[in-house]
């Protein structure tokens, strides 16, 4: 803070910030004294690199010299649909406190300027309980709920708990003793609620300071409950290389791009804090050698353009965010007492399972069965229409016949490699229990599969692809077979097992052109899959 006029460190407060409510306080305090706020964070799913805008963020706070409280809502997360069972509630606060504080010295934040609370310090007290029953006595059940709409697990017939939990979030500024809060946008609609029930407690209104939400890698927000959209700071580099290959990233399309969120709300600013000069892709000579940008609008603006490709992008953020968890897993590597935490505090996660109760269905049940072909369903379907996306240049909308009563919308990646009639009227193979997603705004429900050339280190993204041939005489509906694996589909694969993702690595091409699974010829009606001309091919 040393050096810094008030008006720089107001600016500094609200950099990259995407609200604020109460500029004029906020002003005003730090005119005279330090700021004094804090972020919670619910002890939930394992936190994933989007914790790392927040983490950020802070580093700023505390650089203008505010007073800075995080809080691990462990009661929270018991509250939200019971998100964390009791019995592993203590275990998670525990990993959450090991992994935030990890983050926060990887990007160079003193701990001693920060002050650690858990929310069962506090929230278990007369006081504070006497408080909870005053606000449940003026709340209505429609505020509740809508204060809760972006953040609580929304269901059809709500546990009270659910309902309490906006309550708490507001009370958690009183009892804390602070200025303002900090949090995501997501969870302005609780903030709002804060400001106009806390005063019929008698207790003032707090500042509000709110976040951008950084998309996840699929394009919709970053999720811990969904696998495919985050990157878990205890992700290995292969595992972290190939979640960021299959990340969403159409040439010059800037508006719904989670790498490009992620460079900004989080790469450049740590930069910053390390004192590094810049993003650094690097790339073989022949490709045109290494790039670097110095700020995160210069990158912006090559991709815009197409000067800076998906495949460099891809390369330079996944390099980055190497570099920035390796300190991290080593620490969680090197000390047994830490892997036994994460076992013991995510058992569903490749830990310690719990049994499923007998006829159990759902994740717990799928968690436990093996992550082979046999769950997946794959299917042949006939294309029936085929148009562009009418929001993005890069992706075809078909029609499949699956045989079942209706068509299925599928949206794929596929403009670049064929044309709409040499798509149209083919007989393809889809992955068909796939968890919808959105792309673009279109659901999409299932996959073409198609195979491409493997892809080489530091080399161009592949510029061939052919779509899985089924044999002759199949027809809309017919399933695929592996000889030795009884086919015994999920209804729904949960897409945070990855169960897609271990399968696709072991499909292949064989000599013959035909698809294989460890080996085996993946068939229909006895039958081999085939391809075109790809020897040894990726297939997704």
């Amino acid at each position: 803070m040393a050096g810094m006029s008030v008006d720089e460190r107001i600016n500094l407060v609200g950099r990259n910030l995407q609200e604020v409510i109460g500029q004029q306080e906020l002003s005003k305090i730090m005119k005279e004294r330090a700021l004094k706020l804090y972020w919670g964070t619910a002890t939930t799913g394992k936190p994933h690199i989007a914790y790392f805008v927040p983490i950020s963020k802070i580093a700023d706070f505390l650089k203008a010299g505010c007073e800075v409280t995080i809080l691990f809502a462990d009661l929270h997360a018991y509250l939200d649909n019971m998100k964390a069972p009791w019995e592993l509630l203590v275990l998670r606060t525990k990993y959450y406190e090991v992994i935030i504080k990890s983050m926060l010295e990887v990007v160079g934040v003193p701990l001693d300027k920060l002050k650690f609370v858990r929310g069962t310090e506090y929230q278990l007290s007369r006081e504070y309980t006497l408080d909870v029953y005053k606000l449940s006595s003026l709340v209505t059940e429609h505020d509740a709920k809508k204060a809760g709409a972006e953040v609580v697990k929304q269901v059809d017939h709500p546990l009270l708990s659910g309902l309490l939990y906006p309550g708490l979030q507001a009370l958690d500024e009183e009892y804390l003793k602070v200025d303002a809060q900090f949090g995501g946008v997501d969870q302005r609609k609780i903030f709002v609620f804060a400001e106009k029930y806390l005063p019929s407690l008698g207790y003032k209104k707090r500042i509000h300071l709110m976040n951008p939400m950084v998309p996840g890698l699929t394009g919709n927000k970053m999720s811990s409950s969904e696998a495919d959209s985050k990157i878990d700071l205890l992700d290995d580099a292969k595992t972290l290389k190939n979640k960021i290959k299959r990340a969403f990233c159409e040439p010059g399309n800037i508006k719904e791009n989670g790498l490009l969120s992620f460079l900004k709300m989080v790469l450049f600013p740590i930069f910053d804090l390390q004192g590094k000069s810049g993003f650094v892709i690097k790339r073989d000579e022949k490709f045109g050698g290494d790039i670097s940008f110095d700020n995160y609008q210069a990158v912006e603006d090559a991709f815009a353009k197409e000067e800076l490709f998906p495949l460099d992008l891809k390369n330079g953020v996944n390099d980055a965010l190497n570099e920035l968890l390796e300190p991290i897993r080593q620490k969680f590597q090197k000390d047994p007492e830490l892997k036994e935490l994460v076992a013991n505090a995510y058992p569903e996660e490749g830990g310690k399972k719990k049994k499923a109760p007998k006829g159990a269905k759902g994740g717990s049940a799928q968690a436990d069965k093996p992550k082979d072909i046999t769950r997946v369903e794959m299917m042949v379907g006939h294309v029936i229409s085929v148009e562009r996306h009418p929001d993005a240049d890069s992706l075809y909308v078909e029609k499949i016949d699956f045989g079942e009563e209706e068509p299925r919308t599928i949206v794929s990646g596929l403009v670049r490699f064929m044309k709409e009639d040499e798509l149209l009227g083919k007989m393809v193979v889809c992955a068909t229990n796939l968890k919808p997603v959105k792309m673009r705004g279109i659901a999409s429900h299932g996959m073409v599969l198609a195979a491409s050339p493997r892809a080489v280190e530091g080399g161009e993204a592949a510029d061939v692809v052919e779509l899985l041939t089924p044999p002759a005489g199949s027809k809309p509906g017919d399933r695929i077979s592996v000889e030795g694996f009884k086919m015994d589909p999920d209804e729904q694969l949960n897409s945070k097992h990855k169960v897609f993702e271990a399968v696709s690595a072991d499909l292949t091409t064989n000599s013959d052109r035909e698809v294989t699974y460890k080996g085996l010829n993946v068939t229909i009606n006895g039958e081999p899959i085939t391809v075109k001309s790809l020897l040894d091919a990726e297939i997704r």
